[in-house]
């Protein structure tokens, strides 16, 4: 990794846990710039504004829940469970989409420019394979799946998991969780 693709590394990192703790609004560049130990006008010249530095966070955290947890259409209770434990392991993502949805985009597509198509189509592969129920929208499947496992996120109305939680409690959770996808989703 050249230097400037270090500096690149190191913004887009300080910026999610700036941008998760205070949003777009409350985010400040002097931290972000001074905790990354890169330049206020480096920082804009790679990203232009605050604005367009959050919407490279954001996407780079996106980019990193596919990363760790791919979808497998016939096994949408794994999925599940990826997705949880990712979510457990990188708290930020569910945070930045929260600030997101305050203070962006209120309605509709929360990340309309990701291609979500491949998702969708191996989701309708499964159903046609009789893996999962033919008659609910594929759309509305990754929807569901991705909320399950949301239940003990950061966006949690509930309780919100940490990695500090007990091994037994996140086992129980992992448990419940592949089984209600299962019921929900299998014909």
């Amino acid at each position: 990794m050249d230097k400037a693709q270090a500096s690149r590394r190191r913004l887009l990192d300080t910026a999610a846990v700036e941008f998760a703790a205070h949003g777009i609004a409350g985010a400040r560049v002097d931290r972000i710039s001074a905790e990354a130990k890169v330049s206020k006008a480096q920082m804009y010249a790679y990203y232009g504004s605050k604005e367009s530095l959050f919407g490279a966070v954001l996407a780079d955290q996106v980019e990193g829940i596919l990363d760790a947890a791919p979808l497998t259409a016939d096994d949408l209770p794994g999925y599940a469970v990826r997705l949880y434990d990712a979510y457990l392991a990188h708290p930020h993502l569910v945070r930045l989409a929260t600030w997101a949805r305050l203070e962006r985009t209120p309605t509709g597509h929360l990340f309309a420019e990701a291609d979500e198509a491949p998702k969708i189509q191996a989701i309708a592969k499964a159903q046609n394979a009789g893996h999962i129920d033919p008659s609910l929208p594929p759309a509305d499947v990754h929807s569901m799946v991705i909320s399950m496992a949301m239940t003990w996120s950061p966006g949690s109305l509930t309780y919100t998991a940490t990695t500090a939680d007990r091994a037994t409690d996140h086992d129980r959770r992992r448990t419940s969780l592949a089984a209600a996808v299962r019921r929900a989703f299998t014909p």
